[in-house]
């Protein structure tokens, strides 16, 4: 058990790729509804322009989330993302109430943050930014 301690750290940057793989495969789900109505369709079975600003939303959340999920220019997509989540929640979400979890903002807020904390950190070795570093 005293060994699992000592290496504990040394899982951190693995620890790093499986949030980021994680959070990108939840992230292009909501834009997959947005733009294909898959896996559900959009409530009462709306339909969106993709020049809207629900469309667009939706394409960057699906062409965002694969490059995220591969690990693919993280730093700069994650940190446009992140304005995206930032955008969301202060446009959709705080009008409705000051508390998150009444204005249905939690993911939002989570998810601008993890966006952000990636584009500070990059997207760990399980990536293609880290196979194509020099």
């Amino acid at each position: 058990m005293k060994n699992l301690a000592f290496r504990w750290p040394s899982f951190a940057p693995y620890f790093q790729s499986s949030l980021r793989i994680v959070a990108a495969f939840l992230f292009i789900q909501p834009g997959m509804m947005i733009l294909f109505g898959y896996p559900m369709p959009m409530p009462g079975g709306a339909t969106l322009s993709l020049l809207s600003q629900m469309g667009i939303g939706g394409l960057l959340e699906v062409a965002g989330g694969a490059l995220m999920l591969v690990g693919l220019f993280t730093r700069p997509v994650a940190f446009v993302l992140a304005g995206e989540m930032a955008v969301a929640y202060f446009q959709f979400h705080a009008p409705q109430g000051f508390w998150p979890v009444v204005n249905q903002g939690t993911p939002a807020v989570l998810f601008c943050f993890v966006w952000l904390y990636f584009s500070a950190v990059g997207a760990g070795p399980w990536s293609l930014d880290a196979r194509r570093a020099p």
